[in-house]
């Protein structure tokens, strides 16, 4: 739960040049997603206008006419999936740099896709306030204060702690015990050093966790404030440190919660979370 950098000025997508220049920082072998079918002519005219797309993606439109889309809609919805869960890697690494502003077509190049889904993947990620939609440029990602990260550090403890020490006076040893592959995956994704790869995990382990009070919505609020939480902050920060040692130290505090939910020891599982979410990711 303890999870950055500035980079060059921004870019308009209409112009190629300074736009490239601007996505250098997106450049790297991590930010990539699978090679997809390669779009059609008209569709790369109509993504690179905007046409059609609506107004609140924040670049300029030109009132061309919608032309019919060969790709059926559902293998699109499959590369904006991976186009978003690429964005939100880039996010939690930093390799989408506070303050920076990034359009549509340029990502869509350094990914290989047309820039229809990488634009609905920003458009998700401007609602989630990962990043903010300015006019015929693109999106800035939001630059975020050591505050806003106390502040979600708050929230989340106050939704998670309880329900975890409801939990643990309710949940069977066996039923706890059923997670420690989980917790066993955090600790080896902070042994990678990889920040990206711990943040998933970690989300995985806490998500089981609330999981078992059978709330679904619980779930789905505390995995937005868990993900918020990862994002890198203004001047390179990341959220509770994040070397590969603080990592490690994260992760196993993981399997020693998870050994006094399965011993019943209330005392120390009281302990262990306050301390846990005392600096949360």
């Amino acid at each position: 739960m303890k999870q950055g950098t500035q980079g060059s000025a921004g870019t308009t997508s209409g112009e190629a040049a300074p736009a490239a220049g601007a996505a250098a920082g997106v450049a790297r072998s991590r930010f990539r997603v699978p090679a997809q079918p390669a779009a059609g002519a008209a569709d790369r005219r109509r993504d690179a206008d905007g046409a059609g797309e609506g107004s609140a993606r924040g670049e300029h439109t030109h009132g061309e006419p919608v032309l019919p889309r060969p790709r059926p809609a559902v293998q699109r919805s499959s590369v904006r999936g991976q186009i978003l869960a690429a964005l939100r890697t880039a996010l939690v690494t930093g390799d989408l740099r506070p303050g920076e502003v990034y359009s549509g077509p340029v990502l869509a190049e350094r990914f290989g896709v047309s820039a229809t889904p990488v634009r609905e993947a920003m458009q998700q990620l401007a609602q989630e306030g990962a990043v903010e939609v300015v006019p015929n440029r693109g999106f800035r990602v939001v630059e975020r204060s050591p505050r806003e990260l106390a502040e979600l550090a708050e929230v989340r403890a106050l939704i998670e702690v309880p329900v975890m020490l409801r939990l643990a006076r309710t949940v069977p040893p066996e039923r706890w015990a059923g997670l420690r592959p989980l917790a066993e995956a955090t600790v080896r994704a902070a042994s990678s050093g990889c920040r990206a790869t711990y943040a998933e995990a970690d989300r995985a382990f806490h998500s089981a966790v609330l999981a078992l009070a059978g709330n679904q919505q619980l779930v789905g609020v505390a995995e937005e404030l868990h993900r918020r939480a990862q994002w890198p902050m203004v001047g390179g920060g990341a959220p509770g440190g994040g070397t590969r040692a603080e990592l490690i130290a994260d992760a196993h505090e993981h399997t020693a919660l998870l050994d006094a939910l399965i011993a019943g020891d209330l005392d120390v599982v009281r302990a262990l979370v306050g301390e846990h979410f005392n600096g949360a990711e």
